[in-house]
């Protein structure tokens, strides 16, 4: 028991532990998603989340201790939102041709999201602090957490809410589409991404390249365009 101890206090002061459990919880998840033919309630970021969550609080990791070895990853992130310009680049011609529209359903989506987002919050007299964090809910994390700093907000509890939407969107938005018998891959990818971000975007690239093409279209445009409107909007309810 001792020895065990030793190898667990050993283990647990490598920073690859962390990065090795975040890895080994997702593939996990997405094997899991794979072998359900890619269910919307199988989404692999919800259950590696779980997974790696059970695994902190069973070894009373402290989170700065666990992010300290899986930070790697979290800088993954900008390579990995920079690497959506390949498809990009490989349907550009169909991208061009659906330009107008496209712009028009980012207004329109952006502002929705927006407004509902806040609106429905200040009607249930949310205080301002958490208002500001909740307002660039769906946009993706690293540019939700620099707006939410640049007005004062607390950027940690913007990275949950924003985490939440994502996985939120990711499983409602295949049955809700059908539902509405919208079957372009255009239509669908672009609403994943402007409604649930990164992983809504993940979301459409198991269905469809092209569905991930609109959905990493999607998640840039409105990641600026939101930058824009939260100021306005929370300026406008003060």
């Amino acid at each position: 028991m001792t020895g065990e101890f030793a190898l667990w206090v050993f283990l647990s002061r490598t920073p690859l532990l962390w990065l090795t459990v975040t890895l080994t919880a997702y593939v996990i998840a997405d094997r899991i998603s794979a072998a359900t033919g890619r269910h919307p309630l199988a989404n692999p970021v919800l259950h590696a989340i779980w997974m790696v969550g059970l695994v902190l609080v069973v070894t009373r990791t402290p989170y700065a201790v666990y992010f300290e070895g899986a930070q790697f990853v979290h800088f993954l992130l900008g390579p990995a939102t920079v690497a959506l310009a390949i498809p990009l680049y490989e349907h550009r011609k169909t991208v061009t041709r659906v330009l107008v529209p496209m712009l028009a359903a980012l207004a329109v989506g952006s502002t929705v999201a927006l407004v509902t987002g806040i609106g429905t919050a200040k009607l249930l007299g949310v205080p301002d602090p958490i208002l500001i964090a909740l307002a660039p809910k769906s946009v993706t994390a690293s540019v939700a957490m620099g707006i939410t700093s640049a007005l004062g907000g607390d950027p940690t509890l913007t990275a949950v809410l924003v985490i939440l939407t994502g996985i939120l969107g990711a499983i409602m938005v295949t049955p809700l589409l059908d539902r509405l018998g919208i079957r372009d891959y255009r239509a669908r990818g672009f609403a994943a991404g402007l409604a649930a971000h990164g992983i809504g975007t993940a979301r459409a690239f198991q269905v469809s390249e092209v569905a991930g093409t609109f959905a990493g279209i999607a998640m840039g445009l409105n990641a600026f365009l939101t930058a824009v409107l939260v100021p306005l909007a929370l300026s406008v309810l003060r």
